[in-house]
């Protein structure tokens, strides 16, 4: 089995690459994989050919795959990237934590 610390919907900042910085959501995990797809970071180009009459081919920008291991979650209160705590709540559920000094922000 294999665990990915983020979720689909996260925001994350690229600590390395070219994207390195920038802040997107993430559209998709893939665990198996290990990797995640970020919006409008990490983009490539495909070569697409035209499927159906009077569709148009051509080369067209798409997000790539990033490793997971090169992404950080952003803790939505404090804005800062952090490494998610995780803590069973009163309910039974398990919630993840901010880690940055002063905040205790829920995701």
């Amino acid at each position: 089995m294999n665990k990915v610390h983020v979720k689909t919907g996260d925001t994350v900042v690229v600590l390395s690459g070219k994207d390195k910085g920038k802040k997107g959501k993430v559209l998709e995990v893939s665990p198996s994989e290990q990797k995640v797809i970020v919006e409008g970071l990490g983009m490539v180009t495909k070569h697409v050919k035209p499927r159906q009459a009077g569709q148009p081919g051509g080369i067209v920008k798409a997000e790539g795959a990033l490793y997971a291991s090169k992404v950080m979650v952003v803790c939505p209160k404090c804005g800062k990237p952090t490494r998610a705590a995780h803590k069973i709540d009163g309910d039974g559920k398990k919630v993840r934590l901010c880690k940055n000094k002063g905040c205790n922000g829920t995701f």
